[in-house]
């Protein structure tokens, strides 16, 4: 956490260092925090015009997110379905070859009564002589009734389970073409978003993109410095579990892999693959998208927060990123960027989860 601060002074992320960061946030590089507009104006109408193409930029790259999510719940979703498919088609074989063992029984029994010439026992007990025999007979055929009951009742019980499972798998398999298309759909839609952000920012000039970088990193800066002084931090004092701890640990070791989206590691992540891989370090397996991050972990209070949780960002749970302490995440951004640290209050929050909340009593214990 001491390399965590010393990153975050540099960068005017911490409470107490933002007014100083303001001035000069990074070391060798000054940032004023409104352009000097010469007298003709056309800095003015410039910087207005990187203002429009950051906004246009960010709600493309939004919207590659929101795809994003939507493609790993869709790959997620075929896996499963996959599993499930092959785990029926193991049941559909076994419970056939089980159909099959009953049929030979039945065939065995029904060969055996044909043999006995199917007279019914009671014209045997006319026919014959020995009433001894006759009783024993009677016996041995009413045992054979009852096995040739059971098997048959067991033969449609197995047909019915047979049927039961093929039923299952096909209906898996129409699901499985369903999410494979809706992961294809939310593919292409991705594509289209990313490549129409980069269509944008190729247009612009070496110094525009430079200024553009600048203007996205002082707008994250300024909501961070909205948040701090809200005062959020003075009611956070929590110290990471032991899981949450590793989780940390394997996510600060990410720093300056790329973000690419749908991937989990381990060399470049997308912002839910990297806390996925980060709480499995920590021992616990959690969703893989941040919206199903949001909808099943435990949720805690933001006052309440400890290192190691994940903050969900923005009103569709489309972005997360990991709170480190002092007012800072370790999170994968967007495509063009690295897993990197930022303001906790950079972008909106949704609201905060627990991934290890359940292991605490083991922790204490």
């Amino acid at each position: 956490m001491v390399g965590t601060a010393v990153v975050l002074c540099a960068m005017g992320l911490l409470g107490g260092t933002a007014t100083a960061a303001a001035a000069d946030p990074r070391p060798g590089e000054r940032r004023d925090t409104a352009p000097k507009a010469p007298d003709n104006g056309s800095a003015e109408a410039s910087l207005k015009h990187l203002q429009d193409v950051r906004k246009k930029i960010d709600d493309l790259y939004r919207k590659a997110e929101r795809a994003t999510d939507a493609y790993n719940g869709a790959k997620e979703q075929v896996e499963l379905q996959q599993k499930e498919i092959v785990g029926l088609a193991r049941k559909i074989e076994s419970t056939r070859q089980k159909l099959v063992a009953l049929k030979r029984q039945a065939g065995a029994l029904a060969s055996a009564q044909y043999r006995a010439s199917g007279i019914p026992a009671e014209a045997r007990l006319m026919l014959g002589s020995d009433s001894g025999a006759f009783l024993d007979d009677a016996t041995l055929f009413r045992k054979a009734q009852q096995a040739a009951k059971g098997v048959i009742t067991q033969l449609s019980r197995t047909k019915a389970e047979l049927d039961d499972y093929a039923q299952a798998a096909t209906d898996r398999w129409e699901q499985l073409e369903a999410d494979r298309k809706k992961k294809e759909s939310a593919r292409r839609d991705i594509k289209k978003q990313i490549d129409a952000a980069k269509k944008i920012e190729s247009r612009l000039a070496a110094k525009e993109k430079e200024r553009l970088l600048k203007l996205e990193d002082q707008q994250a800066f300024l909501a961070q410095q909205k948040w701090l002084d809200s005062g959020v931090l003075k009611e956070i004092h929590n110290k990471a579990s032991s899981y949450g701890e590793k989780a940390i640990a394997f996510a600060t070791a990410q720093i300056g892999k790329d973000y690419v989206w749908g991937a989990e590691g381990p060399d470049t992540f997308d912002c839910s693959g990297l806390t996925l891989r980060a709480w499995q370090a920590g021992g616990t397996t959690i969703p893989r998208t941040s919206q199903e991050q949001w909808r099943q972990l435990h949720r805690v209070p933001l006052k309440d927060m400890r290192p190691g949780d994940l903050i969900i960002y923005f009103s569709d749970a489309s972005h997360v990123g990991m709170y480190l302490g002092d007012g800072a995440i370790v999170h994968a951004p967007r495509p063009g960027r690295q897993v990197t640290i930022t303001g906790a209050g950079s972008m909106p929050i949704l609201g905060v989860v627990r991934p290890d909340a359940e292991l605490d009593g083991d922790e204490d214990q």
